[in-house]
């Protein structure tokens, strides 16, 4: 059975002036989220800024999803699943991570390939295998080899998803032919989501069941349609919201994610801070370039 059939959230972490964690800023953006019709909400990936944060932030940051995703699920009369990005190139501390944010209740795990040290596909397997033994719960393995320099091969996948507890990819390779070798070799029964806002429409055509989206933290209503109007067999409605977005999916990616998109989130009065160094504000050439797409598309 899938986690969500969709359009998952991967929302931004919120930081306060002192570049602190702003709990009260995420409980308002996952509210927003689960009111707009975000089918899961996905804490701590790439947008999430994981690689900024600590262990301990981590987990307080993964906690706080779980406990406000709980509330507005409560609040609004649906249940939406919790993803923590749990992934990382240290084998072991991926295991404790996993266990930890388990325990912190969240639905399912995210796990980015390893990077800089990466590893043959032979490792990649055995990775994964000790993360998916060490825990109880779904796994959605990521695939996004421009930031880790590792690509999983269709092959790989294969094996990979022979084991149980993997049961879906977040597919970011950009590779639309890739993707189709994937869905044929791995079946229908393994969960394909889009990891690129920009081709949504192409990979529910593969039979895919969604997509983990940074543009949904802005227009959590529009991804969301993409994949209903879909999956209610209403193609042109689905081609209409997929091209009609497309040039905001733009903006919120001309710059290194999620330096557009927390710009973005500020703009309609989010709270959401800074991004942490590296990353830095958007250049205001692009930001009041959003400023004008945005009004365009009835955001601000």
């Amino acid at each position: 059975m899938s986690v969500f059939v969709g359009s998952g959230a991967a929302i931004c972490t919120p930081f306060d002036s002192t570049g602190k964690f702003n709990e009260a800023a995420y409980e308002k953006l996952i509210d927003f989220q689960v009111k707009k019709g975000t089918d899961a909400i996905v804490s701590c990936g790439s947008t999430g800024e994981a690689s900024t944060l600590d262990h301990e932030e981590h987990v307080e940051v993964v906690r706080a999803a779980v406990v406000a995703t709980k509330k507005a699920s409560e609040k609004y009369g649906r249940k939406v699943p919790v993803i923590a990005g749990a992934g990382g190139n240290d084998t072991a501390y991926a295991v404790t991570l996993s266990r930890e944010l388990v325990a912190a209740g969240v639905d399912a795990l995210m796990h980015v390939t390893p990077y800089y040290n990466k590893t043959s596909p032979k490792g990649l397997i055995v990775h994964y295998s000790e993360i998916a033994k060490s825990v109880d719960i779904p796994i959605i393995l990521y695939n996004v080899p421009t930031r880790t320099g590792m690509n999983i091969k269709p092959t790989t996948l294969e094996q990979l998803a022979k084991i149980p507890n993997i049961i879906g990819i977040k597919e970011a390779s950009g590779d639309i032919v890739q993707v189709a070798e994937m869905v044929e070799r791995c079946g229908e029964d393994f969960d394909m989501y889009s990891g690129n806002d920009d081709y949504v429409l192409p990979i529910l055509a593969l039979g895919g069941k969604g997509v983990i989206s940074t543009t949904a933290n802005i227009a959590p209503e529009e991804m969301h349609n993409i994949i209903g109007y879909f999956m209610e067999g209403d193609i042109a409605k689905s081609r209409q919201v997929q091209l009609g977005i497309m040039p905001l999916v733009r903006l919120m990616f001309a710059e290194i994610n999620p330096m557009p998109v927390k710009a973005a989130l500020n703009l309609m009065g989010f709270d959401m801070g800074s991004c942490r160094l590296p990353l830095v504000d958007v250049e205001p050439a692009l930001l009041e370039a959003m400023k004008q797409e945005m009004k365009r598309y009835g955001i601000l």
